[in-house]
């Protein structure tokens, strides 16, 4: 777990300033900067919009007296994908924006679902109901 949380601390951060600066070269200094504004502006705009949404339909489940664990699952990705806007690149904006676009939030709610479920089959956790 330590080796995975180095890699992704010392690995990601490297890959964002590679990228930075190729494409500085490319377009030009300023509009690499204004290109990473553009990403997190949209990026806030969408968590907003999506986190609103999600929020009216958790209140919305809950006054029906539906558990909302999908919006409570979309939710925490919103989350995800806020964390990982904040900090500044490329690559970093890339993955916030497709954790917030509803389809590709969808796919990777899947492949958790899928992850999570097979976690369960090998008893690597315990999912306890009460009734």
């Amino acid at each position: 777990m330590l080796l995975k949380l180095f890699l992704c601390f010392t690995l990601i951060p490297v890959i964002e300033l590679y990228l930075l600066i190729n494409l500085g070269t490319v377009i030009g200094g300023f509009n690499t900067v204004l290109l990473v504004i553009l990403t997190g502006f949209a990026g806030a705009w969408l968590a907003r919009m999506e986190g609103l949404n999600t929020m009216f339909k958790v209140r919305q489940n809950l006054n029906q007296g539906i558990m909302p664990a999908e919006d409570l699952m979309d939710a925490l990705i919103i989350l995800i994908a806020g964390l990982v806007l904040i900090t500044p690149g490329l690559l970093t904006d890339t993955m916030g924006l497709f954790l917030l676009w509803p389809y590709t939030r969808n796919l990777f709610k899947r492949f958790l679902r899928k992850k999570f479920d097979e976690m369960n089959a090998n008893g690597d956790i315990n999912i306890t109901r009460f009734h």
